[in-house]
Protein backbone atom coordinates (compact mmCIF):
# COMPACT_ATOMS: atom_id res chain seq x y z
CA UNK A 1 0.00 0.00 0.00
CA UNK A 2 1.29 3.46 -1.10
CA UNK A 3 0.96 6.00 0.92
CA UNK A 4 1.20 10.19 0.61
CA UNK A 5 2.45 12.53 3.34
CA UNK A 6 3.05 16.10 2.56
CA UNK A 7 6.01 18.26 3.92
CA UNK A 8 7.96 21.01 2.76
CA UNK A 9 11.95 21.47 1.87
CA UNK A 10 14.00 24.35 2.20
CA UNK A 11 16.22 25.81 -0.63
CA UNK A 12 18.02 29.03 0.05
CA UNK A 13 15.29 31.64 0.90
CA UNK A 14 13.01 29.89 -0.81
CA UNK A 15 10.69 26.62 0.20
CA UNK A 16 8.99 23.88 -1.68
CA UNK A 17 7.12 20.80 -1.13
CA UNK A 18 7.63 17.73 -1.03
CA UNK A 19 5.97 14.63 -1.22
CA UNK A 20 6.62 11.84 0.80
CA UNK A 21 5.89 8.55 -0.69
CA UNK A 22 6.06 5.32 1.25
CA UNK A 23 5.05 1.93 0.18
CA UNK A 24 4.73 -1.63 2.56
CA UNK A 25 5.02 -5.04 0.82
CA UNK A 26 6.18 -8.09 1.69
CA UNK A 27 9.77 -9.75 1.39
CA UNK A 28 12.97 -9.31 3.49
CA UNK A 29 13.19 -6.70 5.89
CA UNK A 30 14.45 -3.33 4.59
CA UNK A 31 14.45 0.03 4.86
CA UNK A 32 14.98 2.69 1.85
CA UNK A 33 15.09 6.25 1.79
CA UNK A 34 15.21 7.30 -2.19
CA UNK A 35 14.86 11.04 -3.80
CA UNK A 36 18.18 12.68 -3.52
CA UNK A 37 18.69 12.20 0.52
CA UNK A 38 21.53 13.38 2.40
CA UNK A 39 23.28 11.68 4.90
CA UNK A 40 21.33 13.01 7.74
CA UNK A 41 18.20 11.47 6.09
CA UNK A 42 19.67 8.63 5.39
CA UNK A 43 20.53 8.29 9.38
CA UNK A 44 16.76 9.00 10.11
CA UNK A 45 15.82 4.95 9.23
CA UNK A 46 17.52 4.59 13.01
CA UNK A 47 15.70 7.50 14.32
CA UNK A 48 11.83 7.30 13.52
CA UNK A 49 12.48 3.42 13.83
CA UNK A 50 12.89 3.65 17.07
CA UNK A 51 10.99 6.83 17.64
CA UNK A 52 7.65 4.49 16.87
CA UNK A 53 8.69 1.49 19.00
CA UNK A 54 8.97 3.86 21.85
CA UNK A 55 5.48 5.90 21.01
CA UNK A 56 3.71 2.30 21.46
CA UNK A 57 3.61 1.20 18.25
CA UNK A 58 4.36 -1.75 16.22
CA UNK A 59 7.28 -1.32 13.24
CA UNK A 60 6.32 -3.18 10.27
CA UNK A 61 8.08 -6.44 9.40
CA UNK A 62 8.75 -6.14 5.38
CA UNK A 63 9.75 -4.06 2.44
CA UNK A 64 9.61 -0.12 3.16
CA UNK A 65 10.40 2.12 0.57
CA UNK A 66 10.08 6.33 1.06
CA UNK A 67 10.46 8.30 -1.74
CA UNK A 68 10.87 12.19 -1.20
CA UNK A 69 9.03 13.55 -4.39
CA UNK A 70 10.28 15.53 -6.61
CA UNK A 71 13.41 13.19 -6.83
CA UNK A 72 15.80 15.38 -8.78
CA UNK A 73 16.02 17.95 -5.62
CA UNK A 74 18.54 17.38 -2.99
CA UNK A 75 17.23 16.86 0.62
CA UNK A 76 18.96 17.90 3.25
CA UNK A 77 18.57 17.60 7.00
CA UNK A 78 16.81 15.87 9.81
CA UNK A 79 13.58 18.16 8.97
CA UNK A 80 12.03 14.99 7.09
CA UNK A 81 12.02 12.52 10.42
CA UNK A 82 8.17 13.16 11.64
CA UNK A 83 6.62 12.64 7.37
CA UNK A 84 8.58 9.73 7.24
CA UNK A 85 7.08 8.63 10.61
CA UNK A 86 3.83 9.72 10.26
CA UNK A 87 4.04 7.86 6.57
CA UNK A 88 5.01 4.67 7.40
CA UNK A 89 2.33 4.83 10.76
CA UNK A 90 -0.39 5.24 7.92
CA UNK A 91 0.63 2.86 5.16
CA UNK A 92 0.28 0.40 8.58
CA UNK A 93 -2.43 1.09 8.92
CA UNK A 94 -1.30 2.25 13.12
CA UNK A 95 -3.51 5.50 12.50
CA UNK A 96 -5.98 7.07 9.90
CA UNK A 97 -6.20 10.70 9.15
CA UNK A 98 -6.84 13.02 6.16
CA UNK A 99 -3.29 13.86 4.89
CA UNK A 100 -4.63 15.49 1.79
CA UNK A 101 -4.86 19.01 3.56
CA UNK A 102 -1.62 18.68 6.40
CA UNK A 103 1.87 18.84 6.20
CA UNK A 104 4.51 17.68 8.94
CA UNK A 105 8.20 18.91 9.71
CA UNK A 106 10.51 17.99 12.21
CA UNK A 107 12.81 16.01 13.49
CA UNK A 108 12.62 12.90 15.99
CA UNK A 109 14.37 11.70 19.13
CA UNK A 110 14.91 7.94 19.71
CA UNK A 111 11.91 8.69 22.15
CA UNK A 112 9.88 10.14 20.33
CA UNK A 113 10.28 14.13 21.27
CA UNK A 114 9.94 16.32 18.57
CA UNK A 115 13.02 18.65 18.09
CA UNK A 116 13.28 22.01 16.54
CA UNK A 117 14.14 22.46 13.09
CA UNK A 118 15.39 25.67 11.04
CA UNK A 119 13.79 27.44 8.31
CA UNK A 120 9.99 27.43 9.72
CA UNK A 121 8.84 30.66 9.04
CA UNK A 122 9.39 30.17 5.09
CA UNK A 123 8.05 26.71 5.00
CA UNK A 124 5.10 28.05 6.60
CA UNK A 125 4.69 30.65 4.39
CA UNK A 126 5.11 28.59 1.12
CA UNK A 127 2.71 25.72 2.73
CA UNK A 128 -0.16 28.05 2.88
CA UNK A 129 0.49 29.15 -0.48
CA UNK A 130 0.52 25.47 -1.54
CA UNK A 131 -3.05 25.09 0.02
CA UNK A 132 -2.18 23.37 3.05
CA UNK A 133 -4.91 24.44 5.73
CA UNK A 134 -2.82 22.33 8.96
CA UNK A 135 1.10 22.71 9.76
CA UNK A 136 2.25 20.54 11.96
CA UNK A 137 5.75 21.41 13.45
CA UNK A 138 8.19 21.38 16.82
CA UNK A 139 6.72 22.64 19.65
CA UNK A 140 9.76 25.50 19.88
CA UNK A 141 8.89 26.69 16.14
CA UNK A 142 5.65 26.86 15.99
CA UNK A 143 5.91 31.08 17.34
CA UNK A 144 7.56 31.51 14.03
CA UNK A 145 5.20 29.41 12.08
CA UNK A 146 2.07 31.20 13.81
CA UNK A 147 3.10 34.54 11.96
CA UNK A 148 1.22 33.34 8.68
CA UNK A 149 -2.18 33.73 8.43
CA UNK A 150 -4.36 31.73 6.76
CA UNK A 151 -3.07 28.37 8.21
CA UNK A 152 -3.20 26.81 11.43
CA UNK A 153 0.68 26.16 12.63
CA UNK A 154 0.27 23.00 15.44
CA UNK A 155 3.02 22.91 17.82
CA UNK A 156 4.39 19.47 18.56
CA UNK A 157 6.00 17.96 21.57
CA UNK A 158 6.27 14.23 20.79
CA UNK A 159 4.52 11.69 18.68
CA UNK A 160 2.30 10.50 21.04
CA UNK A 161 0.91 13.91 21.77
CA UNK A 162 0.42 14.18 17.69
CA UNK A 163 -1.48 10.88 17.70
CA UNK A 164 -4.10 11.77 20.24
CA UNK A 165 -5.06 14.93 18.24
CA UNK A 166 -5.17 13.11 15.00
CA UNK A 167 -7.32 10.64 16.16
CA UNK A 168 -9.52 13.49 18.44
CA UNK A 169 -9.07 12.06 21.85
CA UNK A 170 -6.79 15.25 22.86
CA UNK A 171 -7.02 18.50 20.52
CA UNK A 172 -3.81 21.07 20.26
CA UNK A 173 -4.63 24.28 19.97
CA UNK A 174 -3.07 26.29 16.88
CA UNK A 175 -0.14 28.45 18.35
CA UNK A 176 -0.62 32.15 18.48
CA UNK A 177 1.85 35.03 17.25
CA UNK A 178 4.08 36.45 20.43
CA UNK A 179 4.06 40.07 20.30
CA UNK A 180 7.19 41.78 21.38
CA UNK A 181 7.48 45.04 23.43
CA UNK A 182 8.85 48.34 21.74
CA UNK A 183 12.04 47.40 20.53
CA UNK A 184 13.77 50.32 21.19
CA UNK A 185 13.08 49.72 24.74
CA UNK A 186 15.05 46.87 24.92
CA UNK A 187 18.42 48.82 24.37
CA UNK A 188 20.38 49.28 26.98
CA UNK A 189 22.94 51.84 25.28
CA UNK A 190 22.26 55.32 24.48
CA UNK A 191 24.17 58.19 22.33
CA UNK A 192 23.45 60.21 25.34
CA UNK A 193 26.57 57.90 26.96
CA UNK A 194 28.80 59.33 24.60
CA UNK A 195 30.63 62.72 25.44
CA UNK A 196 31.40 65.34 22.96
CA UNK A 197 31.97 63.65 19.31
CA UNK A 198 29.04 66.16 18.26
CA UNK A 199 30.29 66.29 14.46
CA UNK A 200 30.63 62.12 14.63
CA UNK A 201 26.82 62.20 15.81
CA UNK A 202 25.54 64.67 13.25
CA UNK A 203 27.55 62.50 10.68
CA UNK A 204 25.95 59.11 12.27
CA UNK A 205 22.80 61.20 12.06
CA UNK A 206 23.09 61.72 8.31
CA UNK A 207 23.98 58.39 7.96
CA UNK A 208 20.75 56.35 9.82
CA UNK A 209 18.62 59.05 7.66
CA UNK A 210 19.07 58.05 4.38
CA UNK A 211 20.97 54.29 4.85
CA UNK A 212 23.96 55.49 4.11
CA UNK A 213 27.35 54.08 4.59
CA UNK A 214 29.91 55.33 6.42
CA UNK A 215 33.67 55.08 7.74
CA UNK A 216 35.05 56.33 10.80
CA UNK A 217 38.31 56.87 11.25
CA UNK A 218 40.33 58.07 14.15
CA UNK A 219 43.04 57.19 17.67
CA UNK A 220 42.43 54.24 19.95
CA UNK A 221 40.06 55.43 22.23
CA UNK A 222 38.20 58.06 20.49
CA UNK A 223 35.06 56.04 20.81
CA UNK A 224 34.37 54.48 16.94
CA UNK A 225 33.30 51.57 18.37
CA UNK A 226 30.82 53.05 20.72
CA UNK A 227 29.35 55.76 18.07
CA UNK A 228 28.69 52.28 16.02
CA UNK A 229 26.67 50.12 18.76
CA UNK A 230 25.02 52.67 18.86
CA UNK A 231 23.63 53.48 15.73
CA UNK A 232 20.68 50.45 15.89
CA UNK A 233 18.90 52.70 18.48
CA UNK A 234 18.19 55.65 16.11
CA UNK A 235 17.11 53.70 13.04
CA UNK A 236 13.74 53.68 12.63
CA UNK A 237 11.44 50.87 13.43
CA UNK A 238 11.06 47.97 11.39
CA UNK A 239 7.75 47.64 8.51
CA UNK A 240 5.94 44.53 9.14
CA UNK A 241 7.78 43.43 5.44
CA UNK A 242 11.38 43.55 6.66
CA UNK A 243 10.18 41.75 9.94
CA UNK A 244 9.35 38.94 7.68
CA UNK A 245 12.02 39.06 5.65
CA UNK A 246 14.83 39.26 8.60
CA UNK A 247 13.14 36.40 10.01
CA UNK A 248 13.05 34.08 7.44
CA UNK A 249 16.93 35.02 7.29
CA UNK A 250 17.92 34.24 10.70
CA UNK A 251 15.13 31.45 10.94
CA UNK A 252 16.77 29.60 7.63
CA UNK A 253 20.05 30.09 9.90
CA UNK A 254 18.97 28.87 13.10
CA UNK A 255 19.91 31.43 15.26
CA UNK A 256 15.96 33.07 15.54
CA UNK A 257 15.63 32.00 19.71
CA UNK A 258 12.96 29.56 20.40
CA UNK A 259 9.30 30.95 21.47
CA UNK A 260 10.15 34.39 19.21
CA UNK A 261 7.72 34.92 16.27
CA UNK A 262 9.60 37.28 14.22
CA UNK A 263 12.74 39.75 14.63
CA UNK A 264 11.58 42.64 15.91
CA UNK A 265 14.34 45.31 16.21
CA UNK A 266 16.64 45.81 13.81
CA UNK A 267 19.62 43.36 13.30
CA UNK A 268 23.55 44.64 14.56
CA UNK A 269 26.25 41.94 13.13
CA UNK A 270 29.68 42.73 14.18
CA UNK A 271 32.15 39.72 12.61
CA UNK A 272 35.64 39.51 14.02
CA UNK A 273 37.80 40.67 11.34
CA UNK A 274 39.11 36.82 11.03
CA UNK A 275 35.78 36.03 9.53
CA UNK A 276 36.31 34.18 5.82
CA UNK A 277 34.70 35.21 2.47
CA UNK A 278 32.51 32.36 3.49
CA UNK A 279 31.33 33.63 6.93
CA UNK A 280 30.92 36.70 5.22
CA UNK A 281 29.15 36.06 2.36
CA UNK A 282 27.60 32.54 3.43
CA UNK A 283 29.12 28.97 2.38
CA UNK A 284 28.55 25.42 2.36
CA UNK A 285 27.51 22.11 0.31
CA UNK A 286 24.09 24.01 0.08
CA UNK A 287 24.94 27.38 0.91
CA UNK A 288 23.50 29.19 4.17
CA UNK A 289 22.99 32.76 4.86
CA UNK A 290 26.63 35.00 5.99
CA UNK A 291 27.14 37.61 8.43
CA UNK A 292 26.44 40.27 5.88
CA UNK A 293 22.97 38.49 4.76
CA UNK A 294 22.14 37.98 8.74
CA UNK A 295 22.39 42.05 9.11
CA UNK A 296 19.75 42.71 5.94
CA UNK A 297 17.68 45.83 6.77
CA UNK A 298 20.15 46.45 10.18
CA UNK A 299 24.07 47.38 10.26
CA UNK A 300 26.87 44.97 9.43
CA UNK A 301 30.25 47.11 11.40
CA UNK A 302 33.31 45.61 10.47
CA UNK A 303 35.75 46.98 13.13
CA UNK A 304 39.25 47.35 12.69
CA UNK A 305 38.72 46.94 9.02
CA UNK A 306 42.37 47.27 7.57
CA UNK A 307 42.63 44.08 9.87
CA UNK A 308 40.39 42.02 7.72
CA UNK A 309 41.63 39.85 4.87
CA UNK A 310 41.69 41.64 1.75
CA UNK A 311 40.04 39.03 -0.24
CA UNK A 312 37.09 39.50 2.21
CA UNK A 313 36.68 43.16 2.36
CA UNK A 314 36.70 43.17 -1.73
CA UNK A 315 33.59 40.61 -1.68
CA UNK A 316 31.62 43.37 -0.19
CA UNK A 317 31.69 45.35 -3.37
CA UNK A 318 29.09 43.83 -5.43
CA UNK A 319 26.15 43.32 -2.67
CA UNK A 320 27.17 46.66 -1.59
CA UNK A 321 25.61 47.74 -4.49
CA UNK A 322 23.08 45.36 -5.60
CA UNK A 323 21.31 44.68 -1.89
CA UNK A 324 21.56 40.95 -2.45
CA UNK A 325 24.41 38.16 -2.64
CA UNK A 326 24.72 35.66 -5.37
CA UNK A 327 26.25 32.00 -3.63
CA UNK A 328 27.33 29.39 -6.75
CA UNK A 329 28.29 26.08 -5.77
CA UNK A 330 28.16 23.08 -7.29
CA UNK A 331 25.25 21.98 -6.03
CA UNK A 332 23.00 24.57 -5.81
CA UNK A 333 23.20 28.30 -7.03
CA UNK A 334 21.02 30.83 -4.34
CA UNK A 335 21.18 34.19 -3.84
CA UNK A 336 20.22 36.11 0.02
CA UNK A 337 19.20 39.60 0.40
CA UNK A 338 21.60 41.69 2.09
CA UNK A 339 20.09 45.54 2.50
CA UNK A 340 22.54 46.77 5.05
CA UNK A 341 23.74 49.40 6.29
CA UNK A 342 27.68 49.51 6.16
CA UNK A 343 29.64 51.03 9.63
CA UNK A 344 33.05 50.83 9.41
CA UNK A 345 35.96 51.59 11.37
CA UNK A 346 39.64 51.99 11.67
CA UNK A 347 42.96 53.73 12.51
CA UNK A 348 44.80 56.02 10.88
CA UNK A 349 47.73 53.47 11.18
CA UNK A 350 49.28 50.37 12.85
CA UNK A 351 50.37 52.33 15.66
CA UNK A 352 46.67 54.22 16.01
CA UNK A 353 48.38 57.73 16.15
CA UNK A 354 48.80 59.41 12.76
CA UNK A 355 47.78 63.28 12.28
CA UNK A 356 46.83 62.77 16.52
CA UNK A 357 47.14 66.65 18.13
CA UNK A 358 49.18 65.76 21.30
CA UNK A 359 50.29 61.75 20.59
CA UNK A 360 53.42 61.14 18.40
CA UNK A 361 53.06 58.25 15.59
CA UNK A 362 55.61 55.96 15.48
CA UNK A 363 54.50 54.70 12.45
CA UNK A 364 56.95 55.20 8.95
CA UNK A 365 54.97 56.91 5.98
CA UNK A 366 55.86 53.41 4.15
CA UNK A 367 53.68 51.96 7.07
CA UNK A 368 50.98 54.17 7.03
CA UNK A 369 50.63 54.01 3.36
CA UNK A 370 50.97 50.63 3.40
CA UNK A 371 48.69 50.25 6.02
CA UNK A 372 45.89 52.35 4.52
CA UNK A 373 46.15 50.62 1.40
CA UNK A 374 44.27 47.57 2.42
CA UNK A 375 41.34 49.30 1.87
CA UNK A 376 40.91 49.22 -2.08
CA UNK A 377 39.54 52.48 -3.69
CA UNK A 378 36.63 51.02 -5.58
CA UNK A 379 35.74 49.55 -1.61
CA UNK A 380 36.36 53.03 -0.27
CA UNK A 381 34.06 54.77 -3.36
CA UNK A 382 31.15 52.57 -2.23
CA UNK A 383 31.65 54.00 1.17
CA UNK A 384 29.01 57.50 1.44
CA UNK A 385 30.54 59.10 4.57
CA UNK A 386 34.01 59.22 5.71
CA UNK A 387 34.19 60.55 8.88
CA UNK A 388 37.01 61.84 11.42
CA UNK A 389 36.36 60.95 15.15
CA UNK A 390 38.97 62.97 16.82
CA UNK A 391 40.04 62.14 20.51
CA UNK A 392 37.76 63.88 23.07
CA UNK A 393 39.09 66.40 24.97
CA UNK A 394 38.94 66.37 28.66
CA UNK A 395 36.17 69.30 29.32
CA UNK A 396 33.77 66.86 27.26
CA UNK A 397 34.99 63.70 29.56
CA UNK A 398 34.66 65.71 32.79
CA UNK A 399 30.92 67.66 31.65
CA UNK A 400 28.26 66.72 33.74
CA UNK A 401 25.46 67.77 30.46
CA UNK A 402 23.95 64.82 29.46
CA UNK A 403 24.39 64.46 26.13
CA UNK A 404 21.14 64.24 23.08
CA UNK A 405 19.47 60.74 23.95
CA UNK A 406 18.53 58.55 21.29
CA UNK A 407 15.60 58.45 21.39
CA UNK A 408 15.17 62.50 20.40
CA UNK A 409 17.88 61.74 17.57
CA UNK A 410 15.41 59.08 16.36
CA UNK A 411 12.36 61.82 16.07
CA UNK A 412 14.47 63.64 13.67
CA UNK A 413 15.25 60.40 11.28
CA UNK A 414 11.72 59.38 11.85
CA UNK A 415 10.64 62.25 10.23
CA UNK A 416 13.18 61.95 7.32
CA UNK A 417 12.37 58.59 6.32
CA UNK A 418 8.86 59.42 6.69
CA UNK A 419 9.35 61.92 3.78
CA UNK A 420 11.30 59.63 1.55
CA UNK A 421 8.39 56.79 2.63
CA UNK A 422 5.89 59.81 0.71
CA UNK A 423 8.72 60.40 -2.25
CA UNK A 424 9.17 56.72 -2.94
CA UNK A 425 5.71 55.86 -2.53
CA UNK A 426 4.76 53.16 -5.31
CA UNK A 427 8.61 52.51 -6.04
CA UNK A 428 10.87 49.62 -4.83
CA UNK A 429 13.20 52.19 -3.49
CA UNK A 430 13.47 52.32 0.68
CA UNK A 431 15.66 55.59 0.97
CA UNK A 432 17.91 57.96 0.12
CA UNK A 433 20.55 55.55 -0.13
CA UNK A 434 18.78 52.86 -2.71
CA UNK A 435 18.17 55.65 -5.44
CA UNK A 436 18.65 54.47 -8.47
CA UNK A 437 20.97 56.06 -10.68
CA UNK A 438 18.46 56.94 -13.49
CA UNK A 439 16.18 58.13 -11.17
CA UNK A 440 18.50 60.30 -9.53
CA UNK A 441 17.49 63.78 -11.45
CA UNK A 442 13.85 63.02 -10.59
CA UNK A 443 14.28 62.57 -6.68
CA UNK A 444 17.36 64.96 -6.16
CA UNK A 445 16.74 68.69 -7.64
CA UNK A 446 19.44 70.97 -8.00
CA UNK A 447 19.23 74.62 -7.82
CA UNK A 448 21.85 76.28 -9.65
CA UNK A 449 24.40 77.22 -7.02
CA UNK A 450 24.35 73.45 -6.37
CA UNK A 451 24.71 72.40 -9.65
CA UNK A 452 27.49 74.53 -9.93
CA UNK A 453 29.00 73.75 -6.83
CA UNK A 454 29.19 69.60 -7.78
CA UNK A 455 30.47 70.58 -11.02
CA UNK A 456 33.02 72.01 -9.68
CA UNK A 457 33.94 69.61 -7.12
CA UNK A 458 34.09 66.96 -9.43
CA UNK A 459 36.82 68.69 -11.70
CA UNK A 460 38.42 69.59 -8.58
CA UNK A 461 38.24 66.36 -6.98
CA UNK A 462 38.58 64.28 -9.66
CA UNK A 463 35.13 62.68 -8.40
CA UNK A 464 34.47 59.02 -10.30
CA UNK A 465 30.34 58.90 -11.43
CA UNK A 466 30.08 56.97 -8.40
CA UNK A 467 31.15 59.15 -6.25
CA UNK A 468 29.41 62.05 -7.90
CA UNK A 469 26.03 59.85 -7.17
CA UNK A 470 26.60 59.25 -3.54
CA UNK A 471 27.60 62.58 -2.71
CA UNK A 472 23.69 63.35 -4.58
CA UNK A 473 22.07 60.77 -2.51
CA UNK A 474 23.65 62.27 0.74
CA UNK A 475 22.94 66.09 -0.20
CA UNK A 476 19.25 64.69 -0.72
CA UNK A 477 19.29 63.54 3.43
CA UNK A 478 21.07 66.69 4.24
CA UNK A 479 18.15 68.40 2.22
CA UNK A 480 15.03 66.28 4.17
CA UNK A 481 16.86 66.97 7.25
CA UNK A 482 16.13 70.64 6.61
CA UNK A 483 13.02 69.94 5.57
CA UNK A 484 13.94 71.18 1.73
CA UNK A 485 12.43 69.97 -1.39
CA UNK A 486 15.24 71.20 -3.69
CA UNK A 487 18.86 70.35 -2.98
CA UNK A 488 21.03 73.74 -2.29
CA UNK A 489 24.80 74.73 -2.13
CA UNK A 490 24.71 74.24 1.52
CA UNK A 491 23.42 70.72 1.39
CA UNK A 492 25.78 69.77 -1.48
CA UNK A 493 29.18 71.49 0.40
CA UNK A 494 28.15 69.19 3.69
CA UNK A 495 28.18 65.82 1.58
CA UNK A 496 31.44 67.19 0.24
CA UNK A 497 32.80 67.07 2.75
CA UNK A 498 31.86 63.94 4.16
CA UNK A 499 34.21 62.38 0.97
CA UNK A 500 37.60 64.92 1.92
CA UNK A 501 39.29 62.18 3.86
CA UNK A 502 40.77 60.71 1.33
CA UNK A 503 42.61 63.47 0.43
CA UNK A 504 44.57 62.89 3.52
CA UNK A 505 44.74 60.12 4.44
CA UNK A 506 44.35 58.21 1.23
CA UNK A 507 47.29 60.02 -0.61
CA UNK A 508 50.29 58.99 -2.88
Amino acid sequence: MVVNIQSMGLLGMNAFAVNVETDISRGMPIFDVVGLPDAAIKESRDRVRSAIKNSGFEFPIGRIVVNLAPADIKKVGSIYDLPILMSILLANGSILFDSKVCAFIGEVSLSGDIRPINGVLPMAIAAKEKGIRTFFVPAQNAAEGAVVQGIDVIPVKNVSELVRHLEGKALIQPAKPLTSPNTHALYDIDFSDVKGQYEAKRALEIAAGGGHNVLLIGSPGAGKSMLAKRVPTILPEMTFDEMIDTSKIHSIAGILPNNVSLVTERPFRSPHHTVSPAGLTGGGTIPHPGEISLAHNGVLFLDELPEFNKNTMEILRQPLEDGIVTISRVNATLSYPCSIMLVCAMNPCPCGYYGHPTKKCTCSQKNVSQYLSKISGPLLDRIDLHVEVPPVDFDNLASKEKAESSEEIKKRIDKVRNIQNERFKNTKTTCNARIKAADLQRFCPMDDDARSTIKQSFDVLGLSARAYDRILKVARTIADMDNSEVIHREHIYEAIQYRSLDSKYWVS
